[in-house]
């Protein structure tokens, strides 16, 4: 058996597609959503993520607020940005991009965002609904994984998870998705972790198998089952002297030994990945929408 691969991109391009045509109906009552992403510093990585982001607003037509701060701002002066926004009604999403710098604390930063406009989907008020199950925004990363598996055909239903990844991201989120009594959950999920005893033991057990360790090669062939679906929501750095930059990146699984047992199996890159900024629009239109008393 050889895995069928779960294309991002495609999926991602299936799903900005639809939000075009709800954006288009919202324009036609006079709301356009709006999203404010606001950067500290000049992190190379961070400063590219946030123009992935401001291309892809453009392209679907959501208003972009990009916000560019000095390293040096204070964390009083982005609260109060963060304030701002909040009280802007041209804006429906507001992210601020992390990490930050280290003189400022992510929490208070986090709190000081409306849950309504929490796009990300890391409000504790949000968190909080999340777990019990209320509407509310879901983190993009783990939305996103799960409309993979949907998408894909794969069925939640009674399905054995293991989680290979405990980060308050990815690993936390997307169990407490999968367990909800939903037809975005109703699965058995187990969540193994670094101190986690016989890992290979566990991930044998499972029908669907989401590895966020953060570590190459953390899942091998020999730890997967015949037929399981494999979702890697790694990305690491593994040097390469073949690469003009000096690196390839990679996941969390082993994906040329482990595909050939897996019935679905995502790719690093081109899988999770371009799924978490589609996710945020998602959100944001859906913030919009609320706004303009449209969501059902």
């Amino acid at each position: 058996m050889t895995a069928r691969i779960i294309d991002g991109k495609v999926v991602a391009e299936q799903m900005r597609a639809e939000l075009k045509n709800r954006i288009t109906d919202l324009k036609s009552k006079g709301v356009v959503p709006g999203l404010a992403v606001v950067l500290v510093g000049d992190d190379p990585a961070s400063r590219s993520y946030v123009t992935a982001k401001g291309k892809a607003c453009e392209e679907i037509g959501l208003y972009s607020d990009n916000r560019c701060l000095p390293e040096k701002t204070s964390q009083k002066d982005l609260i109060d940005l963060v304030e701002e926004l909040n009280r802007d009604p041209r804006i429906h999403g507001i992210l601020v991009q992390l990490p930050l710098p280290r003189h400022i604390e992510e929490a208070p930063v986090v709190l000081a965002i409306d849950p309504d406009k929490d796009v990300d989907g890391f409000h504790p008020v949000n968190v909080g609904k999340m777990v019990i199950g209320q509407k509310c925004f879901l983190p993009c990363t783990p939305h996103g994984i799960v409309q993979l598996l949907l998408r894909s055909g794969v069925n939640l239903e009674g399905a054995e998870v293991v989680v290979v990844g405990r980060s308050t991201i990815v690993g936390k989120p997307i169990a407490n998705m999968l367990i909800q009594k939903s037809p975005m959950g109703n699965a058995t999920v187990t969540v193994c972790h670094t101190r986690t005893r016989h890992l290979a033991d566990h991930v044998r057990r499972a029908d669907i198998v989401i590895a966020a360790a953060g570590r190459p090669n953390t899942i091998t062939a020999d730890m997967v089952k015949e037929g399981a679906v494999v979702i890697d929501v790694g990305v690491n750095r593994v040097e390469d002297a073949t690469r003009t930059r000096g690196y390839r990146l990679v996941g969390d699984v082993d994906f040329e030994t482990v595909k050939e047992k897996a019935s679905l199996i995502t790719p690093v890159p081109g899988g999770v990945g371009p799924m978490t900024i589609t996710m945020l629009m998602y959100n944001t239109v859906q913030s919009a929408m609320r706004a303009a008393g449209m969501e059902t």
